[in-house]
């Protein structure tokens, strides 16, 4: 609440109720996506937790469709990346490895077995893209979209995030980040040492540009290539901790939440 107060007004308009405060909603929004709840689920547990609402102040509680239209109305997601910048500068300014990966967030919670049952096969999921600094584990930038797709369709989105909060001394990546305009944005326009994977696409084994071409595996050994292992922790604590189907229907909301999820484990950190 004291974060997410620097950037929604106390109210949404002069002639609101004023029964609650916007950044107790958008605390709420947090809380629920922590529990893997729905707007309805997080209501009713507030309902029951009597400290809990003494502490976000709450005095009525919001109807659960408050929280709904709240969260369609506002500017979740780009507040969602200002608080992580604010927690990066706060706890994880002296990170000096990075490292940028994605991962699919199911829009059902059906499960595998049923659907293999059913004959229905999985034609989308929402992809999550996220760079995390070292030590900490907290997220420098993120992006979200419709997967499948390439990993590199949301790479200018997330480093670019990443190059405005934080400054690593390197960054490391899986070959679908391999491309040498990967390469250059890191390390001439953010001045990180770029560290991926090569995809090799060349009958001889070769490797074509500059920056792609010092991608052997003896120079990803000695740079510590290995170190990678990071992000896959995170990933797995982010869906471990939040879950990894999301109960949200329209694409908005869906990817809205799968942002608060990320904002949630990294308060939780």
């Amino acid at each position: 609440m004291r974060i997410g107060r620097k950037y929604v007004a106390p109210y949404s308009h002069q002639f609101s109720p004023q029964r609650f405060t916007q950044e107790q909603l958008l605390t709420c929004l947090i809380l629920r996506a922590y529990l893997k709840t729905t707007y309805r689920g997080v209501i009713e547990f507030l309902e029951v937790s009597d400290a809990l609402r003494d502490r976000l102040g709450l005095k009525t509680l919001p109807h659960y469709s408050t929280l709904k239209k709240f969260a369609d109305r506002s500017s979740v997601l780009e507040i969602v990346d200002a608080m992580l910048h604010e927690l990066v500068q706060k706890f994880a300014m002296d990170a000096e490895e990075a490292a940028v990966d994605s991962t699919g967030m199911e829009t059902s919670s059906a499960s595998a077995h049923f659907q293999s049952r059913s004959g229905k096969q999985q034609t989308k999921y929402v992809k999550l893209s996220v760079c995390v600094l070292a030590g900490s584990l907290i997220p420098s930038g993120l992006a979200a979209s419709w997967g499948p797709c390439n990993d590199k369709a949301e790479a200018p989105e997330v480093l670019a995030k990443a190059a405005s909060s934080s400054q690593p001394k390197i960054l490391f990546a899986d070959a679908g980040y391999d491309a040498e305009w990967v390469h250059q944005f890191c390390r001439e326009d953010w001045q990180v040492d770029s560290v991926i994977n090569p995809a090799i696409h060349r009958m001889d084994g070769g490797l074509n540009g500059t920056y792609r071409s010092e991608m052997t595996a003896e120079n990803l050994k000695e740079k510590g290539y290995g170190r990678r292992w990071l992000v896959e922790s995170y990933m797995s604590g982010l869906k471990r901790t939040t879950g990894a189907a999301l109960s949200a229907r329209n694409e908005r909301s869906l990817f809205i939440e799968a942002a608060l999820r990320v904002l949630a484990y990294a308060r939780r950190r």
